[in-house]
């Protein structure tokens, strides 16, 4: 197992040389097409904190580390190339995964490569629009990552327990299982209903967050009539038809007693 000081060497090693990949440039894609049908979707987001081994955890700072690696290459791809789209970024993610020089890249999940890569492509989206816009002052240039703290996947590298209560991490990694600890239930939600799993750490520990694809549907019959509400100190709060309800003052009340 590589080492996570030996890891992030590597990729800095890799940024400096600025080693360029002979890859087809063919095919065109738009990324914002991609996710315009899923705008009108309500996705809902449960996190969880992951509980696990120390050595587990050193999995996945490496998976985090390799994420961060295919999103820098990605972006030097881009900054060494002209006329450089999304769908070229995609096959730079199978040329670093086939290149002997990083093994480290094969383990990871082959769409959380390609959510790194999108992760670079938002960046250079970002800054074209800006640019485009002729926005004032910077314009946002995409900047090499050098403490990135999540990695994402999308349906696939990872298995989910039947009671929801565990997940398993299965890419090339060997994270293994680890628990979950939330206060939503999964149990509720199917598999095919998560579009996206992304690892996150923080100062108190990893968390894993779901994005959930639900249906939310809310039936009002409306009357035509329209209220505006004023909240204030001295009242509660008052209405447009001129109803004004008193502040309770519960804090004050409760001083006043004995």
């Amino acid at each position: 197992m590589i080492s996570y000081g030996m890891l992030r060497k590597r990729c800095h090693n890799y940024i400096q040389k600025l080693i360029v990949y002979p890859v087809d440039i063919s095919g065109k894609f738009s990324y914002n097409d991609r996710y315009i049908q899923g705008i009108n979707n309500t996705l809902l987001v449960i996190e969880a904190k992951l509980k696990g081994s120390q050595n587990q955890y050193k999995v996945l700072d490496e998976m985090i580390l390799t994420s961060q690696f295919i999103r820098n290459s990605c972006l030097r791809y881009w900054i060494d190339h002209k006329d450089v789209k999304r769908n070229d970024l995609q096959k730079l993610c199978s040329q670093l995964a086939k290149d002997v020089n990083f093994p480290w890249a094969k383990k990871l999940n082959s769409q959380a490569r390609q959510a790194s890569a999108d992760r670079a492509w938002q960046s250079i989206q970002r800054f074209y629009k800006n640019c485009r816009q002729n926005k004032p002052g910077k314009k946002a240039y995409p900047k090499f990552k050098k403490f990135t703290r999540s990695v994402e996947y999308k349906t696939t590298g990872y298995k989910l327990s039947p009671d929801r209560k565990k997940i398993e991490f299965k890419d090339g990694f060997q994270a293994g299982v680890f628990e979950l600890w939330t206060s939503r239930d999964l149990v509720w939600y199917s598999e095919q209903q998560i579009s996206r799993v992304r690892v996150v750490r923080r100062a108190d520990g990893y968390y894993c967050q779901f994005l959930v694809n639900v249906e939310r549907k809310e039936t009002h019959n409306f009357q035509g009539n329209v209220v505006g509400i004023d909240l204030g100190l001295n009242t509660f709060y008052t209405d447009s038809n001129g109803k004004a309800v008193d502040n309770p003052k519960y804090l004050r009340k409760s001083e006043k007693q004995p």
